[in-house]
């Protein structure tokens, strides 16, 4: 893909959503990946990303402007809902979660990807 990633100039899906996941995905539990210090408690069995449980919400990890220039501080040990969620779909067409998003922030939507025809 020539297009820079799209993430890295909106980042609206890290002030929207609750960043909740299993809490022995932290680092202070062994096999533990996301850095724990920047978690809170939700219930016995799952943990949020700080700043991502109240309004108005941010994740704690989310570094820059919104629709301009962002990443993600711990995108390597970043949580599985961050993984997980996608950007485009297998079949290349833009989630349209993102979309709905982006538009809150005067983004435009994102164009499908296309991919190379095998010869």
């Amino acid at each position: 893909m020539s297009d820079p990633n799209p993430c890295m100039t909106c980042g609206i899906c890290c002030t929207h959503f609750r960043i909740s996941f299993y809490w022995a995905e932290a680092d202070d539990v062994p096999g533990g990946f996301v850095p724990a210090a920047l978690t809170e408690k939700l219930t016995p069995h799952l943990r949020c990303m700080q700043g991502s449980n109240s309004e108005p919400r941010r994740c704690v990890a989310l570094s820059g402007e919104l629709g301009k220039s962002v990443s993600c501080t711990i995108y390597e040990n970043r949580p599985t809902p961050c993984r997980e969620f996608p950007v485009f779909f297998e079949d290349g067409s833009p989630n349209p979660k993102c979309d709905e998003l982006r538009a809150r922030i005067g983004l435009p939507p994102l164009e499908p990807l296309v991919f190379p025809q095998a010869a």
